[in-house]
């Protein structure tokens, strides 16, 4: 059964009506624009993608270094957000990297989980989310795999070196996920979750 897709701005329930949904799989994917330049005049290399999450109190800020989970910090401290690994290129079929989510471990003082995507040494590259195609987040059941939810993010960000993609956020005791499918500008994953301190 397919999920629900979601437009930029909409939100969804996740658990309410869906009793026993814990533990969720976060999968971010893109592919590689194809390039309009002669060979000699195109940006430098592949475009190096990485996906994070910021785990956020009810203010919107991060309180701790470890609630960063990148491809250098692959979980939270309290192990509720894993980070599933790296992939370099977005070559080929399916998300490109995933982080997992156990809603009912995620401490108390974490209100809401935002999903950003970054361009590695984008500055350097001279490369921007122009040279991204096909960009999506969706949520599916860990177990088993259903896909719950989808958001394309089809809207044009070049210049942008970052993508707020969606969150995961509590409501009263159900969680939620919400499409944002915002461009920002931050050379390093670290200079965007700065915005969070």
């Amino acid at each position: 059964m397919a999920g629900i897709n979601l437009v930029k701005g909409q939100n969804i329930d996740l658990t309410k009506g869906n009793a026993g949904l814990s533990n969720v799989i976060v999968g971010l994917g893109w592919d590689p624009a194809e390039s309009r330049e002669p060979l000699a005049l195109r940006k430098e290399g592949n475009v190096d993608c990485d996906a994070s999450a910021l785990l956020l109190n009810a203010e919107g800020k991060l309180m701790k270094k470890s609630n960063l989970v990148c491809f250098h910090n692959k979980h939270s401290a309290c192990h509720s957000v894993v980070h599933t690994g790296d992939n370099l290129t977005g070559e080929g079929d399916g998300d490109d990297e995933q982080i997992r989510v156990n809603l009912s471990a995620v401490p108390a003082d974490v209100d809401r989980v935002l999903f950003v995507v970054n361009i590695y040494d984008a500055e350097n590259r001279n490369q921007d989310f122009g040279m991204i195609k096909s960009a999506y987040i969706r949520v599916m059941n860990a177990s088993g795999g259903a896909e719950l939810v989808r958001y394309n993010l089809s809207d044009n960000y070049s210049g942008f070196t970052a993508l707020i993609c969606g969150e995961l956020y509590r409501h009263g005791p159900e969680w939620k996920f919400a499409a944002i499918g915002g461009g920002s500008h931050a050379a390093h994953i670290h200079q965007l979750a700065e915005r969070f301190i």
